[in-house]
């Protein structure tokens, strides 16, 4: 299929947080509650039309373990865009932030737009971190912000 602008966004942040989940229900529609870990880097695709444009975008979905993260750093270049996810039921993932956001901003060009993703809102009982507190590390570090459940799909498609 043909298409006017090709962008392509990359999916970081901790494992577990929920990325491929993100990235299937974005692109399949649907939830897959368990999975194995992603290794290394995995690939999805969808038509998006804007404009009366077709556009196509390209999600790479990033492996969160340590050891692969001399990996995934390959995959900023060209990007148009990051998805920096955490998990608003653990406290570790949102820790982690400023680790993934140096490394992003390291690994791609000064231009990549990158948000802020607080992903599992359906689970609000066992909350850790507060939407207060990543609206505040987004508005801090000029990042986009969303909270999201790949389970419910909710706010997926506005991502």
């Amino acid at each position: 299929m043909a298409y006017a602008y090709l962008f392509k966004y990359i999916i970081i942040g901790d494992t577990g947080v929920g990325k491929s989940c993100l990235l299937l229900q974005f692109t399949d529609k649907r939830f897959q509650p368990v999975h194995d870990l992603t290794i290394g880097v995995e690939f999805g695709a969808r038509m998006i039309t804007i404009d009366g444009k077709q556009i196509k975008l390209q999600i790479w979905d990033t492996a969160g373990q340590e050891s692969f993260r001399s990996i995934t750093r390959s995959y900023y270049r060209g990007a148009a865009g990051a998805l920096l996810v955490y998990d608003i039921t653990r406290r570790d993932t949102f820790n982690h932030l400023t680790t993934w956001l140096e490394d992003a901003r390291q690994h791609s060009n000064s231009n990549m737009v990158i948000m802020l993703i607080g992903n599992k809102s359906d689970l609000e009982s066992r909350r850790e971190v507060k939407k207060e507190e990543g609206e505040a590390f987004a508005r801090e570090h000029g990042l986009i912000f969303m909270e999201t459940s790949a389970k419910t799909a909710s706010n997926v498609e506005e991502l």
